[in-house]
C-alpha cells in the first residue's frame, strides 16, 4: 500500500498544517514511547491535521491510560481492535513514520510547531462561523458579538498551561501581594456553606479543592449538598454561581426539593396539594428567590469528564458573578474513563476521582462530590459511624479529595429512640489543610433539610 500523504478536506482547502512535523512527533513517539508525555502535555489528537494522524495519536492516548508500552506492534494491534488500520493507510504507513528516524532531542519544537498550526486553524473556524451568522443576520448582533468573544475567549484559555513559578512569581501573582501569606486576615477564605461549625473547621470551600460528601443510602447526602448550593446561590451579600449535576434525580425533583426546603413547607404536603394560605406565601417567596438566583442544574443520566469540563467552561463565561461551586451527585452513577477491557470497577471509579479533582483544579472552582459508602457501617457492631475505609469501590477517593465528609443520623440505626430523633453529625474525617472532627447538625424530616443547632446559631440563619 502506498505511503503518499493523504490530505484531510482541512488540508485540500490550504489550512494551516505543518505535516512533516506531525510525521516527526509521531515519529519519534514510536521510536522512543517515553516521548509520549512530552507530546501529550501540550497536544490532543484534534490538534493534527490529517485525520489518520489524529487517530493514530488518539490510539497511543489509550495505549499509554492503559500503562502499555506504544510501539509499531502494540499500535497496529489496537488500531486493529478499532476497525481503524486501514484508515491510517496500514502497517506500511506506521512503519513509514519512524524508519531512519534519528533520535530527535528537541521534540518540543516539532510540538509546539504542530500545536500553533491548530491554534491558527481554530481561530479560522471561529472567524468562519461568525462571518457566516453575520451574514445570514438571523440572530441578533450582540449575540453573535457575545458568542465570538466566548469563542476566542475558550481558546485562549486551551492554550494556556501552568507552568513552574518561583517564589518571588507566587508572590507577586497573589492578590495583595507578600501581604496575602503574612497577614492572615487578608487570605483568601473560602466559599460559605452556611453551615457555622464547619466553616470555623474548613475555612469553606477553595478554589481547586475536591470534598467528598459520602454516606449511606437515605442519609441525605442529597439533600446536604441541595442546602450548601442554595446558601451559595442566595445569599444577601457575595452570592455566587452553582452548578448541579444530578445524575440520579430530574431538575424538577431536585427545583422541588430546594423551593420546599427553602420555604420550609413539607414536601407530602406539597405533592399531594394539602396546602395553607401560609404554605403558599412561603413557597411564592422560594420560588422568587430561586428564580433569580445563579443555579444552574444538568439532569444528563450520562454526564462524563469531558461534559462537565465543556458547560462549567462556557457557564463561566457567561456568568456576572463568580462561579463558586460545582456539585455532581453522585460518583459512582459517572461513566467511568475507558480503560481497556480489563479495567475493574475500582479502577474506573479512581480515574473519574482523579479527573474530578483535576477538573476542579484547572476551573479553579470548589467541586462538591457526593458519593455512595459500602455496607460496613451497617455491619459494624457498636459504633456505626463512618470510616475512611468505607469509601465503595476505590482507595484512591481518599487519596484524590482535599476534604471527606461523612453524614451520621444515629437514629436510623436506633429507630425506637426518640431523644435522636433530628440528630444528625457531619464528620470531617479528613482534610488536608485543616482539622478533622465531628460538627453537630439538626435534620428536619418535613423539610429534608439540615440546619444549625440552635445554640450555634450567632445570627439569623440566611
Amino acid at each position: 500500500m502506498s505511503t503518499t500523504l493523504k490530505a484531510d478536506a482541512a488540508f485540500e482547502r490550504g489550512l494551516p498544517s505543518n505535516v512533516y512535523a506531525e510525521r516527526m512527533v509521531l515519529g519519534s513517539i514510536l521510536l522512543n514511547p517515553n516521548a509520549f508525555v512530552t507530546a501529550a502535555a501540550t497536544l490532543s489528537p484534534e490538534d493534527f491535521a490529517l485525520e489518520k494522524h489524529r487517530i493514530i495519536f488518539r490510539r497511543m492516548l489509550d495505549l499509554h491510560n492503559r500503562e502499555e508500552r506504544i510501539d509499531r506492534v502494540t499500535l497496529a494491534n489496537e488500531l486493529l481492535r478499532h476497525g481503524e488500520l486501514e484508515a491510517v493507510d496500514g502497517l506500511s504507513y506506521l512503519a513509514s513514520l519512524d524508519e531512519g528516524l534519528p533520535e530527535i532531542y528537541h521534540l518540543e519544537s516539532y510540538v509546539n510547531i504542530v500545536r500553533d498550526k491548530s491554534l491558527l486553524r481554530r481561530m479560522i473556524f471561529a472567524a468562519q462561523q461568525t462571518i457566516e451568522r453575520c451574514m445570514l443576520g438571523e440572530d441578533d448582533p450582540v449575540q453573535i458579538l457575545s458568542a465570538a468573544e466566548e469563542s476566542f475567549l475558550s481558546l485562549g484559555e486551551a492554550q494556556t498551561k501552568n507552568t513552574l513559578a518561583s517564589a518571588r512569581e507566587v508572590f507577586e501573582s497573589a492578590e495583595g501581594g507578600i501581604n496575602t501569606f503574612l497577614d492572615p486576615s487578608r487570605r483568601v477564605r473560602g466559599v460559605s456553606t452556611g453551615f457555622l461549625r464547619f466553616d470555623e473547621m474548613t475555612g469553606g470551600f477553595r478554589p481547586g479543592e475536591l470534598i467528598i460528601l459520602a454516606a449511606r443510602p437515605a442519609m441525605g447526602k442529597t439533600a446536604l449538598a441541595l442546602n450548601i448550593a442554595l446558601h451559595v446561590a442566595t445569599r444577601r451579600e457575595g452570592r455566587r454561581g452553582v452548578a448541579i449535576f444530578s445524575l440520579e434525580m430530574s431538575k424538577e425533583s431536585l427545583m422541588t426539593r430546594l423551593i420546599c426546603s427553602r420555604a420550609r413547607v413539607d414536601q407530602h404536603r406539597f405533592r399531594t396539594g394539602h396546602l395553607g394560605r401560609e404554605d403558599r406565601a412561603r413557597l411564592s417567596e422560594a420560588a422568587e428567590a430561586l428564580y433569580e438566583a445563579p443555579l444552574f442544574i444538568d439532569d444528563s443520566s450520562a454526564t462524563s469528564l469531558l461534559d462537565i469540563n465543556a458547560k462549567i467552561r462556557k457557564l463561566k463565561h457567561t456568568l456576572d458573578v463568580p462561579l463558586g461551586l460545582v456539585v455532581v451527585d453522585y460518583l459512582q452513577l459517572m461513566p467511568a474513563p475507558s480503560l481497556g477491557r480489563n479495567a475493574n470497577r475500582v479502577q474506573e471509579v479512581g480515574a473519574l476521582s482523579r479527573g474530578l479533582k483535576l477538573l476542579s483544579k484547572d476551573l479553579e472552582v470548589p467541586f462538591l462530590v457526593l458519593s455512595q459508602l459500602s455496607r460496613a457501617p451497617e455491619q459494624r457492631m457498636g459504633d456505626h459511624r463512618p470510616q475512611l475505609s468505607d469509601l465503595r469501590e476505590s482507595g484512591s477517593i481518599e487519596q484524590d479529595a482535599d476534604m471527606v465528609a461523612f453524614i451520621f443520623r444515629p437514629e436510623v440505626y436506633h429507630k425506637d429512640r426518640e431523644d435522636l430523633r433530628g440528630k444528625a453529625e457531619l464528620i470531617i474525617a479528613k482534610q488536608r489543610n485543616g482539622p478533622t472532627g465531628i460538627v453537630p447538625l439538626v435534620f428536619l424530616h418535613q423539610y429534608t433539610r439540615f440546619e444549625n443547632p440552635a445554640e450555634e446559631l450567632a445570627e439569623p440563619a440566611e
